[in-house]
């Protein structure tokens, strides 16, 4: 009987119906142990019911099933997330992956080099893109091989159609200036990424639009976007602290730009957070190591890659994903280099 695979159920339907996580769904649906009978026997019986579609086991099929992983930086503090978060649900959904580097276009303008030209030799089945931008050139190229794909934290508005997994950016630019307004700082700078940079976008409108709501103008002189050069945070930063009126606190739209930020304000003598108070974005490892532990919006970077395996997974068995876009929350976590602004005159 042939199925009609845009009626089949998601696995993420199949944890629902059988009251039960996403994982250990995958778990029955696999074969593999550490569920309880009862818990098997009502994920069976919705999976009997509805019709879902096992995957061929390994031993069965053949060849594991691959996914490339297309990641911008292997040297990225947070690249080790997103491997633990790809690596779990790959795991659950018994996929393999290759690790790839970025995309790249040739003279003519069309797909070529790098990841183009191995993708038909490693013999992958799927592309999971994380922060990656797609040019209509490379979204063609996929389209017509229909290579399932999924993107993660895209870095440009991405592909129409294409399902997408990113962290809630807006509200995340957001929580930072309420708690900075909480502290009564006024004076609150901010600091993004390249302009065409979606999620450091996403931040600072936020950011933005939680300063108006706390009846506090905007200053332009207090924006400031970085480039791609090395040394650019540090450069904006002594741009920020050199101005008649300085901010007392700035919002960064990454962790590793606020770690510059507190080392040119020690160069300078400033101390963290009795002087200038700094808040991050993203979390990152490393993020509980600098001196004080940096305040920062915590984005689940793990749980976004896995989220978007697990709908790579569903669009390559025929199982359309429960939604096209999936925003995780995010959440600030209160450290040690944010405090209530400096008694200083005004300039």
């Amino acid at each position: 009987m042939t199925r009609n695979l845009s009626a089949m159920p998601t696995l993420a339907q199949i944890a629902r119906l059988a009251g039960v996580s996403v994982p250990t769904a995958s778990r029955v649906v696999n074969g593999r142990e550490n569920v309880a009978p009862a818990t098997r026997l009502r994920v069976e019986e919705v999976i009997r019911r509805t019709g879902y579609a096992r995957r061929p086991r390994a031993d069965e099929a053949g060849a594991q099933p691959l996914v490339d992983v297309l990641v911008p930086n292997l040297d990225s503090p947070w690249c080790g997330e997103i491997l633990r978060g790809v690596e779990e649900a790959a795991s659950e959904t018994g996929l393999g992956m290759v690790l790839s580097g970025r995309l790249r276009l040739n003279r003519s303008g069309s797909p070529g080099g790098g990841w183009f030209d191995g993708h038909r030799a490693r013999g992958t089945s799927g592309v999971l893109f994380v922060h990656a931008e797609l040019t209509p050139t490379q979204h063609l190229w996929m389209s017509r091989r229909r290579i399932p794909s999924v993107m993660v934290a895209p870095s440009a508005e991405p592909p129409r159609g294409m399902p997408v997994v990113t962290a809630a950016n807006r509200s995340g630019g957001g929580s930072a200036a309420e708690h900075l307004l909480a502290l009564g700082h006024r004076r609150i700078a901010v600091i993004g990424g390249p302009q065409r940079l979606l999620c450091s976008t996403q931040r600072l409108a936020g950011f933005r639009a939680a300063l108006d709501a706390g009846g506090v103008r905007h200053r332009g002189e207090y924006v400031r976007r970085i480039t791609l050069k090395p040394g650019s945070t540090e450069q904006v930063t002594e741009e920020l602290l050199d101005l008649p009126e300085p901010p007392t606190a700035v919002f960064v739209c990454a962790d590793e730009m606020a770690v510059d930020v507190m080392r040119v304000a020690a160069r300078r003598g400033l101390r963290v957070p009795r002087d200038l108070s700094v808040v991050g974005f993203d979390d990152i490892p490393g993020a509980r190591w600098t001196t004080p532990e940096l305040t920062t919006v915590h984005q689940p970077i793990a749980e976004m890659a896995a989220v978007g395996m697990r709908a790579l997974a569903d669009v390559m068995y025929g199982r359309p994903p429960a939604t096209q876009h999936t925003v995780l929350p995010t959440r600030l976590v209160i450290r040690a280099t944010t405090a209530p602004p400096p008694r200083l005159p005004s300039h």
